[in-house]
C-alpha cells in the first residue's frame, strides 16, 4: 500500500533543528510508519542562513517569516524548534490553520501559555506532541514496562538529575537561554524539564515540591564583545518532590557540575527491586531484584538491543548499540503513525502543561521557601 506523504514546515534549524530534520529523513528506513515525512519548508530570520539550511538539512524550500509558512497549503506539520517564548504564538497559528504541531521542550515559558498552547491544540482537533525524546530510550521504555508491570511493586524513590558544565566558565558568553524574557526559567526548565517528563512517565504525577534555585554568574559577556549582559535565570536547582502514588523524589539539574557533559540520570527504588539509567550509557538499564538469591544479589546491566526490547527489533542485531539521534527517530515514528490514525501520543501538550505546572510550583518554592502544591 501506497505511503501518504506529509509535508513537514520546521522554524528554527539550529541544534534541535538538525536532530528532528534528520529523524525525519532516516525514519522510514528504519520503520514503516503509515505516512511518509516529506521536508517541504524551514523557516529562519537570516534569509542567507537559512537559504544554507535548508540545502543542508534537505528541506525543498525555505521562508524567512513563519507565519508565511503557518499559513501555507502545501504544509501540513508545523515542527517547532525555536527559542521558548515563540512556541506558544507559532504552536496556536499552526493549530488554528489545522496543522498538527510537534514543539520542542519546554512547551511554553508559562503555565498560562502552556494551557492556551493546549486548548488550542484540542480545539482544533490537531495531532500534537512535545519533544521530550529521552522517553523514547529503549532502556527508559524497558524500564516503564517493569514499572507497569509490577515488576518493582509499589515505588518509594525517585532520583534524578540533569548535570552539564557549559557555563563553568564565567567568561561563557550570553545567550538566549540565560534571559528570563526569552527563556523562561534556566536549568529548571531547560534540563529540569527533562528529568521532570521522565519522573511522569515511570512514576506518575507530581503532587507537592519544594526546592531553590541559584544563579551562579549573574554577569557574562556578550557575543558582539560590546560589554556585559545581566543572566536573570538559575544556573542550577534542586528540588524535593512527593508524588500522588505516595513516592519521594530528589531532583537537580545544573550547567556547573565540572566533567559532566550531559549526564541525565534517574534511579526508581520500589518494594521488590530498582533501576538505573544513565544518558550518557543510553542502551544500558541496570536492574535489581530483592528476590534474586543470597549471593547473587545486585545491579544487573541489560543491554536493551535485544528484538524484543522497545523499538531495538528496527535497528541491529543485539549488542549493536544505537545513539542519541535514534531517540528523535524513535519519537518521529509515533507522532506520525499517530497523525495518521488521528490521536495525539505521549507526551503530548497535555504531558508538555502538566510539566509547566510542576516547573513553576518549583519556581513557587523557590521564591517562598516552603512546599507547594503542583496546581492543575
Amino acid at each position: 500500500m501506497k505511503q501518504r506523504p506529509v509535508r513537514i514546515g520546521m522554524v528554527g534549524y539550529q541544534f534541535m533543528g538538525r536532530a528532528h530534520s534528520h529523524a525525519y529523513r532516516d525514519v522510514g528506513f528504519y520503520f514503516r510508519p503509515q505516512l511518509t515525512p516529506v521536508l517541504q519548508a524551514v523557516c529562519g530570520r537570516s534569509e542567507d542562513a537559512v537559504r544554507e539550511a535548508a540545502s543542508r538539512l534537505g528541506f525543498a524550500e525555505y521562508e524567512t517569516d513563519w507565519r508565511r509558512l503557518v499559513e501555507r497549503p502545501d504544509i501540513d506539520v508545523i515542527d517547532i524548534v525555536t527559542p521558548n517564548d515563540t512556541h506558544a504564538q507559532i504552536a496556536q497559528a499552526a493549530a488554528a490553520t489545522g496543522k498538527h504541531v510537534l514543539c520542542e521542550k519546554p512547551l511554553a515559558t508559562t503555565v498560562d501559555d502552556a494551557g492556551a498552547m493546549h486548548d488550542a491544540v484540542v480545539r482544533a482537533g490537531v495531532s500534537h506532541m512535545v519533544c521530550h525524546n529521552y522517553r523514547f530510550a529503549p532502556a527508559v521504555q524497558f524500564a516503564k514496562r517493569l514499572i507497569d508491570e509490577g515488576r518493582l511493586g509499589r515505588i518509594h524513590h525517585i532520583r534524578a538529575h540533569y548535570l552539564q558544565d557549559w557555563l563553568l566558565n564565567p567568561a561563557a558568553p550570553m545567550t538566549w537561554r540565560m534571559r528570563r524574557d526569552v527563556t523562561g526559567t534556566g536549568a529548571l526548565g531547560d534540563i529540569g524539564a527533562h528529568i521532570v517528563d521522565l519522573a511522569r512517565f515511570l512514576v506518575g504525577e507530581f503532587k507537592t515540591v519544594t526546592g531553590s534555585l541559584r544563579t551562579i554568574v549573574s554577569q557574562r559577556p556578550l557575543f558582539d564583545e560590546s560589554g556585559t549582559g545581566m543572566v536573570d535565570v538559575d544556573d542550577a536547582t534542586m528540588f524535593l518532590a512527593r508524588f500522588a502514588c505516595g513516592a519521594e523524589g530528589v531532583f537537580e539539574a545544573t550547567r556547573f557540575a565540572g566533567g559532566n557533559r550531559n549526564a541525565n540520570r534517574f534511579e526508581v527504588n520500589g518494594e521488590h527491586g530498582s533501576l538505573r539509567w544513565d544518558l550518557e550509557n543510553m542502551n544500558v538499564l541496570e536492574v535489581y531484584f530483592t528476590d534474586d538469591e543470597s549471593g547473587l544479589q545486585g545491579f544487573r546491566r541489560i543491554n536493551c538491543t535485544e528484538r524484543d526490547h522497545p523499538y531495538a527489533g528496527a535497528y541491529w542485531p543485539p549488542g549493536h548499540i544505537i545513539g542519541y539521534e535514534h531517540t528523535f527517530i524513535n519519537l518521529v515514528s509515533e507522532f506520525l503513525d499517530a497523525i495518521a490514525k488521528g490521536e495525539s501520543p505521549h507526551p503530548n501538550f497535555g504531558d508538555g502543561l502538566r510539566n509547566q505546572q510542576v516547573l513553576a510550583a518549583v519556581e513557587r518554592s523557590a521564591a517562598s521557601g516552603s512546599w507547594e502544591t503542583v496546581e492543575t
